[in-house]
């Protein structure tokens, strides 16, 4: 796995930062940063396997922290859930999107960044309700429409925390490249 120092460096530092924010009580449900990481990775990471594990291994870093909090009784969410293999699958797969845009322009962040998390939205409550989880929907279609209007409040801020943060990703990567790194903007 060839890398410069600066971007592992880099990647550990968004990783950790952004493992303790998605654990940090009283933020906004769904306004998490590990969508954008898997497309961003997608995106820039030219390690394909590297890619798929920087969202994750945040995930699991921030499921350690709340399993941690939760032993202490910090806080009623559970570190470590059923579940929690498939959640982590869905959000490297949309990892897949980022590949979709190695040649990055905004109009193809601002794609990605709408698209990851309607995929997500689509697949995991999806699977929600062919399991039976949630508020256990009836297996008929308009009981995976009703799981999926369940799940609409969470569906807009994973929208507005993607957009937020592949903002932040893509914007804070160009920045630094351009202007701390001095390297060509090319591709």
């Amino acid at each position: 796995m060839k890398m410069d120092k600066q971007t592992l460096v880099s990647l550990i530092l968004l990783m950790v930062v952004a493992a303790l924010y998605r654990a940090m009580p009283g933020r906004i449900w769904g306004f998490a940063p590990h969508l954008a990481m898997a497309i961003f990775g997608g995106a820039v990471i030219k390690n394909r396997a590297l890619a798929f594990l920087f969202p994750v291994l945040s995930m699991l870093l921030s499921d350690f922290v709340y399993h941690i909090l939760y032993l202490y009784h910090l806080t009623p969410i559970q570190g470590f859930y059923e579940g929690q293999l498939t959640n982590y699958l869905l959000i490297a797969s949309l990892t897949l999107i980022g590949f979709g845009m190695r040649n990055i322009t905004i109009p193809k962040i601002a794609a990605g960044a709408v698209a990851g998390p309607v995929v997500y939205f689509l697949s995991s409550n999806f699977l929600v309700w062919i399991g039976g989880g949630g508020l256990q929907r009836p297996k008929t279609f308009a009981g995976l429409m009703q799981c999926y209007q369940d799940a609409l409040p969470f569906f807009q801020t994973s929208l507005y925390g993607t957009m937020f943060f592949s903002a932040l990703l893509f914007g804070g990567n160009y920045l630094l490249k351009r202007y701390m790194f001095r390297q060509p903007l090319v591709g």
